[in-house]
């Protein structure tokens, strides 16, 4: 099954080889029949002009649901929501609201106290700070993350006095000395940094930092379909991989829907990874970086913060989470700047990935903005959805 989406130009226009579309097809179509994803929807420009919109696979994941999925079909975006808070916290430098080198115990008085007292934002926008990483980036089995500290911390909590509960304070209690390793030595992925930033937006601005990100990046570039809160027309276009997730749909459908989960009951920002989105909307999103800052008559950032935020960042810092041994880990402001052996695209190329799985890549030297979704249709985490996919795309250029 394959649906065709909006363009504004033919491949060949774009100087694209429209023939290696049909191979990124049929590479879709055999991960699903392998069962390693449960669909693909993608949309892929040049210079700003979308050449390739579409979708191949079922949206839902139970077999005796037929219905295709769709080129505008939604989907959490996970980490991706990392790039729009990033964008974020550099409009609030802009506006000199505050500096990169800020400790957040300036902004935060929970992190004004040793040893989070010389944490800055820099670090936090740049996996640096030495926090704890996520759960599964490293190998050991007794991890405690931030997320079960806030949540035993509430359960303890005076039921009268839990309008007053502190969960920044929470999460920073007894992961052993409050750090992996010293800050600054080593770049170990910390989506709960990413929260703490949500926390830094809300405190400068005095805006929810969801509500923040919505008016001035996300309305601003016209993404109609990019959101934190799922609507029920959202939730109709919604690619449905999982039980949890279908209930969870068919609450919003229903008008139904109950928060359960801790950081939705206390209204912590989910600036590491709570956005949904539609590909075209996140190609929006990437043009608008590309150029430098501005899309359509809409300023986001200015250009000299834009290319701030798309240079590498990072000098001799080695990586080694999921078993990686690199010695200068590529990383900009907010954007993954890696390459390697795998990857075909241009230097000073930037990107990022979300769990589960999809993927934002900006190709600056070929004005190349890509975005795809691939839910996995099992546990586990596939190169040929991601890196393949990568490869397959960029093939088309001439």
């Amino acid at each position: 099954m394959f649906t065709e989406g909006k363009i504004d130009c033919k491949p060949d226009d774009a100087g694209y080889n429209g023939q290696r579309l049909e191979v990124l097809k049929n590479h879709f179509q055999r991960l699903i029949d392998d069962g390693e994803i449960q669909c693909a929807a993608y949309c892929i420009s040049r210079k700003g002009r979308v050449f390739a919109h579409g979708a191949v696979g079922k949206k839902s994941f139970r077999k005796e649901d037929n219905t295709p999925v769709q080129p505008d079909s939604v989907r959490y975006i996970a980490s991706i929501t990392k790039t729009f808070t990033a964008v974020a916290i550099m409009k609030l430098v802009e506006d000199g609201l505050t500096r990169l080198d800020v400790p957040v115990g300036e902004i935060l008085p929970q992190f004004n106290t040793p040893p989070y007292n010389g944490v800055t934002i820099f670090q936090l926008l740049t996996h640096t700070s030495g926090m704890h990483a996520d759960g599964g980036c490293f190998e050991n089995k007794y991890q405690t993350n931030y997320w079960k500290m806030i949540e035993d911390a509430y359960k303890l909590a005076d039921p009268d006095k839990r309008n007053e509960f502190d969960w920044i304070a929470a999460s920073l209690g007894t992961i052993g000395s409050g750090f992996r390793v010293k800050p600054n030595t080593e770049w170990a992925y910390c989506s709960f940094g990413f929260t703490i930033l949500g926390a830094v937006i809300e405190k400068l601005t005095g805006a929810h930092a969801h509500q923040y990100i919505e008016d001035n990046i996300c309305k601003p570039l016209g993404l109609k379909d990019t959101a934190f809160d799922c609507s029920r027309e959202m939730a109709g276009r919604y690619i449905v991989s999982d039980e949890e997730l279908e209930k969870y749909i068919n609450d919003v459908l229903n008008n139904t829907y109950e928060p359960k989960w801790i950081g939705e009951k206390l209204k912590i920002p989910e600036t590491g990874g709570g956005l949904n989105s539609t590909v075209y909307d996140i190609v929006r999103f990437g043009n608008m970086m590309l150029n430098k800052g501005v899309l359509d008559g809409a300023r986001i950032i200015g250009r000299k913060t834009a290319e701030k935020m798309t240079t590498h960042a990072l000098r001799s810092i080695p990586d080694y989470c999921w078993n990686a041994n690199e010695r200068n880990r590529g990383y900009g402001i907010g954007f993954d700047m890696r390459n390697g052996i795998n990857f075909t695209f241009s230097d000073n190329t930037f990107m990022h990935e979300g769990s589960g799985a999809c993927s934002l890549y900006v190709d600056p030297a070929e004005e190349l903005t890509a975005a795809w979704f691939v839910p996995f249709a099992k546990e586990g985490w596939f190169h040929r959805a991601q890196y393949n996919t990568q490869v397959i795309i960029w093939s088309g250029l001439v």
